[in-house]
């Protein structure tokens, strides 16, 4: 019983065992572990559209208005929008005052404590490694799609998809792992590229809107055909489409297509003048890629009644049925490139978070090495790069893609809190930004983040509390064992008797 005593009061001291605000951002960054700075202001708008910006830009807004909100889904587009920067204000006030690569990993060890920050940092991995997996599975599947609408015929297709994902983490990974020089400029031109053809759809779509069909913009609410399955729906026993329900409900399956703005901060110790660029990047990289959604969301919505819309692909059928078939190209295009800088990005914020865990020693300090050779932390990118190819070709990604989501706005959760704590803790460490109207707007950043947060299914949340609970264990048998912070607190106490 003393023994089980001891143990908990040792795990109560560890998760009151905070990083020092001075070392946030010097900690262990010797010439074995510092990061070349690299980004200026614009490299992170495009660091940020290149993460949010993915194919779903051309159907969420089609799918929603079809299935749940009608045409009120323009409203939900902006409820989102909202919510997400509620989010990525309080993410701007801590890289502005802790710009270092561990992002909410980070902030949560300086101002919760280490169990706390490994938490997060677990719940981050499990995040960006999944999400690595299931967006390059998409990338394939539209891959195809894409060769199929230029005629080419695929053997066998489930092979084709197979190779098709194991070829874009190999290629993505090793531009990753050959340095950051070579990805920002591949992320510059793929990210020009696929504006380009998000262009193409706004200015070639806005020239068949028709005002009808934003008539009734309300459609009457009904219940869903669907059994609740939400944590929400469960709670109230009923689920519901369209209505104002439905409209909050598609704000928060729209939101899941902003996440990823946060990696903006994963970049922060590569950056020139990181307090003042970081929370600027993160902000107007969010702004724009809003307003760019809202932008395709008004043409989806004019060019066809959304009781007509094809849920297995808006967009170009919006397009087929207007008469415009050379659209449905682009629109693969568009597809395929903006899926490459999802993963590319994700790749390199998966890669900043475990290397800022390893540095700090709660994972294999080895994984913190920065090649001589490339100037990156080629190792850790080789280590993630290969198990998202493995995941992808083995774990059934789909079914688990809501951990995603779970797993980001559990971190958002964290880092609005955050915001509130620091102030009180720690007022007086210097800031490039500071969230307006604090504690009210990183109070309603909660409340946005719980009601997304409680509108995922249940059975993720349990798959999500059995994800937790590994991570708890992995860091008992390692990580509180070669703690860095731990053994530097023990050093202390042995020099000071």
């Amino acid at each position: 019983m003393s023994e089980f005593t001891e143990q908990g009061w040792s795990l109560l001291s560890t998760m009151m065992r905070r990083l020092p605000p001075s070392e946030a951002t010097g900690l262990r960054t010797g010439a074995r572990h510092r990061l070349a700075q690299l980004y200026g202001p614009a490299d992170l708008v495009v660091l940020g559209l290149g993460v949010t910006i993915g194919a779903g830009i051309f159907s969420i807004a089609g799918t929603q208005a079809a299935t749940t909100a009608g045409p009120g889904v323009l409203l939900s587009f902006m409820i989102a929008g909202i919510a997400c920067l509620l989010s990525a204000l309080c993410y701007a006030e801590l890289s502005s005052t802790m710009p270092t690569s561990g992002t909410a990993y980070t902030f949560a060890y300086v101002i919760f404590g280490e169990v706390w920050a490994w938490i997060i940092g677990w719940a981050l991995l499990l995040e960006l490694q999944l999400a690595a997996a299931v967006v390059a599975r998409v990338w394939a599947i539209y891959a195809a799609q894409f060769l199929t609408d230029f005629g080419i015929r695929l053997p066998y297709p489930e092979v084709f998809s197979d190779g098709f994902a194991l070829f874009i983490l190999v290629l993505l990974t090793a531009i990753v792992s050959l340095g950051a020089h070579i990805g920002l400029r591949a992320l510059w031109v793929i990210v020009g590229a696929k504006l380009l053809a998000i262009l193409a759809v706004l200015v070639v779509g806005a020239f068949h809107i028709k005002a009808a069909n934003f008539g009734n913009f309300f459609v009457e609410a009904r219940p869903s055909p669907t059994p609740p399955d939400t944590v929400l729906e469960v709670i109230l026993g009923q689920s519901q489409t369209f209505g104002w329900f439905g409209v909050f409900a598609a704000a928060s399956a729209i939101s899941f297509a902003y996440i990823g703005f946060d990696l903006v901060t994963t970049a922060a110790e590569e950056t020139v003048n990181a307090r003042r660029a970081v929370p600027k990047g993160v902000i107007r990289s969010l702004v724009i890629a809003t307003v760019i959604y809202l932008g395709v969301a008004i043409v989806m919505i004019g060019m066809v009644p959304y009781t007509r819309i094809s849920t297995d692909a808006p967009l170009a059928g919006a397009f087929r049925t207007a008469g415009v078939d050379w659209m449905v190209h682009v629109i693969d295009i568009g597809a395929v490139l903006g899926l490459t800088t999802v993963i590319l990005v994700l790749l390199v914020g998966q890669t900043r978070v475990m290397f800022a865990m390893a540095r700090d020693g709660l994972l294999p300090r080895g994984l913190a090495t920065i090649s001589r050779r490339f100037h990156t932390p080629s190792r850790v990118t080789w280590v993630i790069g290969g198990i998202a190819m493995l995941m992808a070709q083995f774990v059934p990604v789909f079914t688990l893609q809501e951990l995603v989501v779970l797993g980001a706005l559990f971190a958002y959760l964290f880092v609005a809190i955050g915001v509130i704590m620091m102030r009180r803790r720690l007022p007086d460490l210097e800031r490039g930004f500071t969230v307006p109207l604090s504690p009210w707007l990183p109070g309603l950043s909660i409340v946005a983040t719980v009601w997304l947060m409680v509108n995922l299914r249940a059975l993720t949340w349990g798959w999500f509390a059995l994800w937790m609970a590994v991570g708890l264990l992995v860091y008992l048998l390692y990580g509180k064992r070669h703690s860095v912070l731990a053994a530097q607190v023990k050093g202390r106490g042995r020099h000071r008797r």
